[in-house]
Parts: C-alpha cells; sequence; structure tokens
C-alpha cells in the first residue's frame, strides 16, 4: 500500500480538502473482457477485483462513502444467463468477503429496491448490514436493484402513505424518504468506460456534484486514476448555484 503523505505530494491532494463521498458508476466490465477475447463473466469477475481495490485505495485516502452501482433497475433487461450469474456472484462476493470487510472496519449499506431478491439473498444483505452497522473507516454503499426515477417515486409513496401534508414537503423532507437518508450526497461522481452519462443514477443526490468521465474500462481504474480525479476535483471553483468568494 502507498503512504498516504507520498500520494498526497505526487499528485498535489489537498489533504484538508478531500472529498467525503464519492459515488462510481462502474462501467466497462464486459468491454473490457472482449477486447481480450474473454467471456464477460470474466470482466465481472475482474471488476469485482477491482472494486476492493477501489475500497482499500479510498481508505488509504482517508474518503468516508464509497457507493457503486452494482446493479440497476434496468438490468434485469440484459440476458437471463448474465442476470443468473451476476447474482449468483453476488451472493458468493458478500459471503466470501463479509468477515474480511468487518474486520478492516467497513460499514455496509445495501440501498435500491429490495423487493425484488429471492430471501437468501435478503439474508445475506440483512446479516452483513448488522454485523458491519457499528463500523466507521468507511461506508461502502451497494446500489443494487437501483434507479433513481424508482427512488424518487418510492419516496413519493413513503410521504403519502405516512400521511405526510404535501404543503410541507420541501427538500429536506424529500432527502428523509430516499434510499440514501443521513447520508451526505456524493461530491464526486466518477464514470468509467467513456459513456458519457449517468444512467438513471442518483440524480438527486448529484444535482451538485463534480462529475467525472473516464474512457478507462472498470477493471483498469487504479489508484493513480483516483487520486488523479481528486485533485482535479480540488481545483474546481464548487459554487452551488452562487458566485465565487
Amino acid at each position: 500500500m502507498e503512504n498516504r503523505d507520498t500520494l498526497f505530494t505526487t499528485y498535489g491532494i489537498d489533504k484538508g480538502a478531500l472529498p467525503h463521498h464519492i459515488a462510481i458508476i462502474m462501467d466497462g466490465n464486459g468491454r473490457w473482457a472482449k477486447q481480450r477475447f474473454l467471456p464477460r463473466n470474466l470482466g465481472h469477475r475482474q471488476g469485482q477485483k477491482q472494486l476492493k481495490a477501489t475500497l482499500k485505495d479510498c481508505v488509504t485516502l482517508g474518503i468516508k462513502v464509497l457507493s457503486v452501482y452494482v446493479f440497476s433497475t434496468e438490468n434485469w433487461r440484459r440476458p437471463e444467463d448474465e442476470v443468473s450469474f451476476l447474482l449468483s456472484f453476488l451472493k458468493a462476493s458478500i459471503q466470501d468477503e463479509i468477515n474480511e470487510l468487518n474486520n478492516e472496519g467497513v460499514r455496509l449499506r445495501f440501498l435500491g429496491d429490495l423487493t425484488q431478491f429471492d430471501n437468501e439473498l435478503m439474508e445475506l444483505i440483512q446479516s452483513s448490514e448488522s454485523l458491519t452497522s457499528t463500523n466507521d473507516v468507511i461506508q461502502l454503499n451497494v446500489m443494487l436493484n437501483y434507479g433513481a426515477r424508482r427512488e424518487l417515486i418510492n419516496a413519493m409513496k413513503s410521504m403519502v402513505q405516512g400521511g405526510v401534508d404535501m404543503a410541507n414537503v420541501d427538500e429536506d423532507a424529500m432527502a428523509h424518504h430516499l434510499y440514501t437518508t443521513g447520508i451526505p450526497d456524493p461530491d464526486i461522481l466518477i464514470r468509467t468506460g467513456g459513456d458519457i452519462r449517468i444512467s438513471n443514477f442518483m440524480l438527486w443526490q448529484c444535482a451538485y456534484s463534480e462529475l467525472f468521465f473516464l474512457d478507462t474500462f472498470w477493471p483498469d481504474f487504479n489508484m493513480q486514476a483516483l487520486c488523479e480525479v481528486v485533485a482535479a476535483f480540488q481545483k474546481r471553483d464548487r459554487r452551488f448555484g452562487g458566485l465565487s468568494e
């Protein structure tokens, strides 16, 4: 593991102005595999290894929250065998990694519409969240069966069912009913894989996030790329609709 202070010096990162929350659309696993004449499933396996490495890199830098787009509400449209692999691989990954994540102080959260998953996966999700609930080194938000439009619709339904007076609905009320309630909005949104769109990901939360679209496929993302994004983030003038001082 590279020394934190050395990384800050090398990439010109101000340790006093680190982003608190980074969100990533981990795109390009399949194309990474295709370039190497490998099955798409091997691309997803390599992507999982890169997620593990990036989580450790975020801990090294001092990032406190990492959110990753693992399975979207639209991913059900993929070929049945790929969907089946992704869900089976997710289960196996949780089982294989949970003890190490817990020992390293990772708090694990699964955010999205989880009602479509089978009992085995739901039990894994619940037990993993419970086991890691008091950890505070970093929080990893796994966005699962997640879609921002569905999230906003569900938030409105939740408010109606809870008897919230629509005259009192404001940004705070809406944020309280999102999957991410209590979690600060992302400072940075990274998308790998070369596409320049956010694909129904955290539309509300990323209203003022700094966006970075990288040509790098997700399995090739690394500490250098992460540091370069953080350094570039610190050079941006974040006005949040106002004027610079």
